[in-house]
């Protein structure tokens, strides 16, 4: 079995809401920010010297920006693999793209959305489907509880609910 560029790595799963996120990123930025910048910096390089030109300057330090972020979004959907929450058929256990509940010691609640790296935001309860959390919940039933090791120690959660989005259609 051939190793792929980015090694042994999970694979790159997305939502495919998360994945028009950053089609929607990446072609603003290719079809419309950075067609602009080289429209400025050509008109500031006609302007004379480049040394203590400050559209000059800026638009080139502002054109590597771009061009990093388009290359990484690039490569983000060159190796997504877009799975839709909404068509899981197992809808009783944890798998990418549930909103989970859980319930603490305590019996306070929180609740998750197992997502792809790309698009995980843990203030909006959205986690990586590879974090410690996530990777313990996957399989689980309600009702099922389990132990995640976090900075602070131990910590075990039970699962109150499962929720997939419906399906389309």
């Amino acid at each position: 079995m051939a190793d792929n560029e980015e090694g042994s790595r999970p694979p790159r799963f997305i939502t495919p809401a998360g994945f028009a996120r950053i089609r929607a990123e990446y072609t603003q930025l290719f079809g419309t920010e950075r067609p602009k910048l080289v429209e400025t910096i050509s008109w500031a390089a006609g302007n004379g010297d480049r040394s203590e030109n400050g559209d000059y300057i800026y638009g080139r330090k502002r054109l590597r920006e771009i061009d990093r972020r388009i290359s990484y979004l690039s490569r983000v959907m060159k190796h997504a693999s877009v799975v839709d929450p909404a068509a899981q058929v197992e809808r009783d256990r944890v798998r990418f793209g549930a909103t989970v509940e859980l319930a603490d010691e305590d019996d306070a609640r929180r609740v998750l959305t197992l997502v792809g790296e790309d698009e995980a935001d843990a203030t909006a309860g959205m986690i990586n489907w590879t974090a410690p959390i996530a990777r313990a919940l996957i399989g689980a039933k309600i009702g099922d509880e389990r132990t995640v090791m976090l900075p602070a120690g131990e910590k075990s959660y039970e699962v109150v609910s499962i929720d997939y989005p419906t399906p389309r259609g």
